[in-house]
Order: C-alpha cells, then structure tokens, then sequence
C-alpha cells in the first residue's frame, strides 16, 4: 500500500509570502492617505479613491503584465477628473471611465501599448510637469480652506489675492499652517533614521497633522465621509446618454491617453529599478484597461498605475504581485471595517500631501540635463506644461505632440546643395538629404542665386527623399530659371 505524497507546504507554495505580505503592509500605509487625498483633490467623496485602490490591487493586481507594479488614482489625472466631474457632473464620471478602460482593453488587444513607448518623453514630462504646477496651485488654495479659481492659469494668477486674505483670518492661517506641517514632515521626513522611516512619510504627516488639529481643535476643516456603499454610485442610463456628446468624447480620449501613457511610462520606470521579469505592455494596457472598466461600473475614480506605490513595494522586498494583491485587501478591511478613521482627517493634511506630490512631478533636474543637451527638447517640455496651465490638458498634451512631432520633422528634413562652378562650362549643383516642404524656402533661395546666363545641371542622385511640395517646386523653378537663349536646366539622377 502506497502513502499517499505529501501536501505541499505554504512556503513551498508560496516561497516569498513572508517578504510580499510585509512589502504589501507598507504599500497599503503608503496609499490609503494618497487614496483620499487624489479623491478629494479630485472633487468626488473620499471613499471613491479608496475604492479604486481597492480595483487597482485586486483586479489589476491579478492580472499578468507588470508583476510589481501598484495601480490605483493618480495624482497625474486629479485635473483631469475635476474638469470632468464640474462639466459633467459626479454621475457621468463612471461612463467616462467604463469608456476609457474598454478603450485601454481593445488597444492592448490590438497590441498597441507598445506604441506608447514612441511617445516623446519630453511630453510625458512636460504633462507631469503641467499637471503638478496646476496641483500645487489649486491644492494651496485648498490649504487655506480657501475656494480655488476654476483655470489653471487663474489658480497661479490669483495666489498673491488668496494669501493676503488669508492673513486676514484665523481660521484660514490656522489651515495653512497645518498644511505647511504636513508639508514640511513629508520633506524632513528622509532625512530621519531608517528605523522610523519604516512608517510611510505621508502616513506619519497624516496622523501628526490629525493629532495637532484634535489636540488644539483647530478651526479646520475635516473629510465628509458618507461610507463605502453609499459613495459607490453606478452611472445609470441617463448618463449613457451624454457620450454623444463631443465634448465628452474628448474627455473620454485624453481619459484613455493619458492614464495609459501614464501607466505604461511607470511600467517603463519600474523595470529599472528591479531584476525580475519586463514588462510586457500589451498585457498591462490590458490589465488597466481590466481595473477602469471595473471602476467606471461602480462610479470610482480612474486608475493608473502610481510609481510612488510601486517603488515603495519594491523598496519594501516585493517578489510577487502578491504584495499588490493584498495591499487591495488591506484598503478593502479598511474601508470597511473603519470608515470613520477618514472623518478625523482635517482636510489641510490632504492639501499638503498633493503639494508635495505635485512638486515631486516636475523634473526640475531633467529640465536643466535637456536644456544642456537638448535645448529643442527641453522647449518641448516647457511649452508643453505652460500649454496645460493655460489651456488645458488634453489640449496641453496634443500642443505638445504637435510640437514634437514638428521637431522631429525638421530635423529629420536635413537638406545641402553643394555648387560647383568651374568657370567654364555648366554650373554643377548637387543636392543631398532630405527635401521636404519645411526646408523648400531655403532650397529655392539656393538655387534661385545661381547664375542664370549659364547652364546648370541639377543632380538630385544625393537625395533619400523628394516630397510633392518639394517636386512641384523644382518643376517650377527649372522652367523659368534660364535666360533666353540658355540652355535650360538640366536635371540628372531623378525624375521631376
């Protein structure tokens, strides 16, 4: 009689679950203030955050694309939904979600994540950078319990106006003081021992932040929290009946575009800070797609994925993404088991987290390494954040698209004309490169300063590329070109 083999034991099954289970306790310390933070920076109730932490580490964790890294609401889309939600209204933000992660689900089917690789960083850059100054303006409102200007470029313009009424008002110093505290322990906090780093920065700023305003009862205002089930609000018919409408469809566009671009350079970013499996980015614009869809069903915030969340897992020993997973869990006992936790948050806390996360989105050293370098590239990335401030997003980005793709076109357009004039005989002029229509201006002026009372042979042997624009116009310019009674042009090594 055989006996029977043996059960396999839990470590046998699961070799890193001591060291996921601790990285997904610090990822899930990391994201519940963020969680509720992007939410009400966001204009919708503090529990849709968590919720779509929630989707983010349990439907996206789960799926195969990117095994380390964490998804959830970004502070990048925080704009974006606010416009959103005050255009639309609260309701028809869960269409515009569902739009956009069944969007993100047949891109990734047709295999197109890859292609968002080709996106200039410079723009991704310049977006990150437009949306933290549009954060950092808006959230200091926010920390003087003062009402932000609805424009970008209002919020910078009306700074000076909110700071002097706010001198003028107990409560409101009071609010930005806690705000400033907020923000200060998140700055000083990498600078203490790495045994107290141990607790997450923006936990620890959070909690301080609650204990002075309880301890002092500061005249400050708190998170309204109205509990898990009544937040989730599933979108119903009637806000079906907007995406007809163009405006809307737009959003649901720069939705899909920017969550995905977002995620996909985080996936990019994360592979460099391990040596495990690549991320395959098809299956992540997928598993993205997966998690939107989910939370645009139950009316929640979008989701991205955060390189704040996952750099924190990793740094905490991550192996799997099991760590992913059960950081969604821990966000689910929580919102369930103490909602009333959120209420005790003053609301300053939240503004100073978003300040310091939106500081921490402008590359203010990468700016400076372009200009050296890259001086056209780092205009790009101004231009592209100036744009986002002024505008606004969506049109911000495709501004900066569009630039970058002009750049790319000039440069790629190199044309030289070399003249050889040997005295006698014709004039010999040689072009080579490039000829497009954004170099035409110069080709003619060239060519229209060669001597017209002598022959000329144009030998276009050099050229890798002759556009319409550019035929048309050598066409044009070797019929007039000759005086009477000269030989006219002669052209070799082409076809015009």
């Amino acid at each position: 009689m055989t006996s029977a083999s043996p059960t396999p034991s839990v470590r046998t099954r699961f070799p890193h679950l001591r060291q996921d289970f601790a990285a997904s306790l610090v990822v899930f310390l990391v994201a519940l203030p963020l969680c509720v933070g992007v939410a009400v920076a966001s204009g919708v109730p503090a529990e849709l955050g968590l919720v779509t932490g929630i989707v983010g580490g349990i439907v996206a964790g789960l799926m195969p694309g990117s095994s380390l890294q964490v998804s959830g609401p970004a502070a990048g889309l925080t704009v974006l939904v606010f416009e959103a939600v005050r255009e639309f209204g609260l309701p028809a933000l869960g269409v515009i979600v569902l739009a956009a992660g069944l969007l993100q689900l047949a891109m990734g089917a047709l295999k197109l994540g890859r292609w968002f690789r080709a996106i200039s960083v410079s723009v991704v850059e310049g977006m990150l950078a437009g949306i933290g100054l549009v954060i950092i303006a808006g959230q200091l409102y926010a920390a003087a319990g003062l009402k932000a200007p609805a424009s970008g470029l209002d919020k910078i313009a009306g700074l000076p106006g909110a700071f002097v009424d706010a001198l003028g008002s107990t409560a409101a110093l009071a609010s930005l003081g806690l705000g400033a505290g907020t923000v200060a322990v998140l700055v000083l906090w990498k600078r203490l021992p790495k045994k107290v780093q141990a607790v997450p920065g923006a936990l620890a700023a959070v909690v301080l932040a609650t204990v002075v305003s309880l301890a002092f009862s500061l005249p400050v205002a708190d998170v309204e929290v109205k509990g898990l089930l009544d937040a989730i609000q599933p979108p119903g018919l009637d806000a079906f009946g907007e995406l007809a409408s163009p405006a809307m469809l737009g959003t649901i566009l720069a939705f899909t575009l920017i969550a995905s671009a977002e995620s996909l350079f985080s996936a990019a970013a994360v592979d460099r800070l391990h040596d495990g499996p690549r991320t395959e980015y098809d299956k992540e614009l997928m598993a993205q797609g997966a998690g939107n869809t989910v939370c645009g069903l139950l009316g929640a915030l979008p989701m991205t994925a955060v390189i704040v969340r996952s750099s924190a897992n990793l740094q905490a020993g991550a192996k799997t993404k099991a760590s992913r997973v059960l950081h969604g869990v821990w966000l689910l006992l929580f919102a369930a088991l103490l909602p009333g936790a959120l209420a005790l948050i003053p609301l300053p806390a939240l503004a100073g987290i978003l300040v310091h996360a939106g500081w921490k989105l402008i590359p203010f050293r990468e700016v400076v390494s372009l200009w050296r370098a890259h001086r056209g590239e780092a205009l790009i990335l101004v231009a592209t954040a100036v744009a986002i401030v002024v505008v606004n997003m969506f049109e911000g980005v495709l501004i900066g698209l569009a630039l970058s793709v002009a750049k790319t076109a000039w440069e790629a357009s190199h044309i030289k004309l070399e003249v050889i004039d040997k005295g006698a005989g014709p004039v010999q002029a040689y072009l080579s490169g490039n000829a497009t229509f954004l170099r035409l201006p110069k080709i003619l002026d060239s060519l229209e300063s060669l001597p017209q009372d002598r022959p000329v042979e144009l030998h276009l042997s050099g050229l890798h590329h002759l556009d319409h624009a550019c035929r048309t116009a050598l066409e044009s310019w070797a019929e007039r070109h000759s005086a009477t009674g000269t030989e006219p042009v002669k052209v070799t090594s082409g076809t015009l």
